[in-house]
């Protein structure tokens, strides 16, 4: 009798069993950009098929991992009583991997059956709070406290969001914390517009990817964010990177080229304020 834990997840929540996925192929690795043992035990855990859905794994999403670890060190490092909000969290466990300081508090938002099925792993406590709501739903922001610093993620979100969505969510952010920071990754334009289409885009025969209204090119994410926040507003691009062998060799004299760089997929931090 197996021991596993049965999960059934459709639609965006099901994106998380994806990014899981990858990541834990990484934390697999000794040479792998994450080490991340928590990762390991809640993939090995689940009951589901996750090469008939997502195919062979990829190191991308825990290159993203690692990005977004860095950032979010860095300002723990910077602000040991901060509040770090992760937006659409999923399976993630990036607070594991980073410096447990008891100073900060770690707030995840997420749709109810994308935190019922994280709550099977990870459960909440005093200091890391769980808010069933939808990013989009701003009622998340009163469960943060005020006259803290706080830096806001959202891994793998936004592009399942309209454009309208994503920056009315970046200005009431910015409303209610002027100096908040916010880190969050985008596709661009070409990729999105295959997953819209009546046809779709399929990972794989038996996984199809869900539709990503927002695309947009590197040239276009500053313009976009300091109409919408402001000129204060400081951005900070950081392009994928494949982690070792010829796909390093390629995809970065690929990214060198102009026409290339500005159409591929990357992260972005935003600093709002002085």
């Amino acid at each position: 009798m197996s021991s596993k834990h049965p999960i059934n997840l459709t639609g965006v929540p099901e994106t998380m069993l994806w990014t899981l996925h990858n990541r834990a192929s990484e934390a697999a690795r000794s040479d792998g950009v994450v080490r991340d043992p928590r990762c390991l035990e809640i993939y090995r855990a689940l009951d589901y098929d996750f090469d008939r859905s997502f195919g062979a794994p990829d190191p991308s999403h825990g290159v993203r991992s690692a990005v977004f670890d860095d950032a979010v060190r860095a300002f723990v490092d910077e602000h040991p009583d901060a509040v770090i909000v992760n937006l659409g969290e999923g399976l993630e466990t990036q607070r594991y991997r980073i410096t447990d300081d008891p100073g900060v508090l770690w707030v995840s938002v997420d749709l109810p059956e994308a935190l019922a099925a994280r709550e099977r792993f990870i459960p909440p406590d005093a200091r890391h709070l769980h808010v069933a709501a939808s990013a989009l739903d701003e009622t998340w922001v009163e469960s943060v406290p005020d006259g803290r610093p706080v830096f806001v993620t959202a891994q793998g979100l936004f592009m399942y969001f309209t454009e309208d969505a994503v920056r009315d969510l970046l200005r009431a952010t910015a409303r209610r914390w002027p100096d908040v920071q916010i880190m969050f990754d985008y596709v661009p334009r070409w990729f999105s517009g295959k997953t819209t289409t009546d046809k779709g885009l399929w990972k794989t025969p038996h996984y199809r990817v869900p539709p990503l209204p927002w695309g947009v090119h590197r040239s276009e994410v500053r313009r976009l964010l300091r109409q919408w926040l402001g000129e204060l507003t400081v951005v900070t691009q950081v392009h994928y990177e494949f982690p070792r062998g010829w796909h390093r060799w390629l995809f970065g004299t690929l990214t060198r080229l102009p026409y290339v760089r500005e159409r591929a997929p990357g992260m972005i931090c935003v600093r709002v304020g002085q």
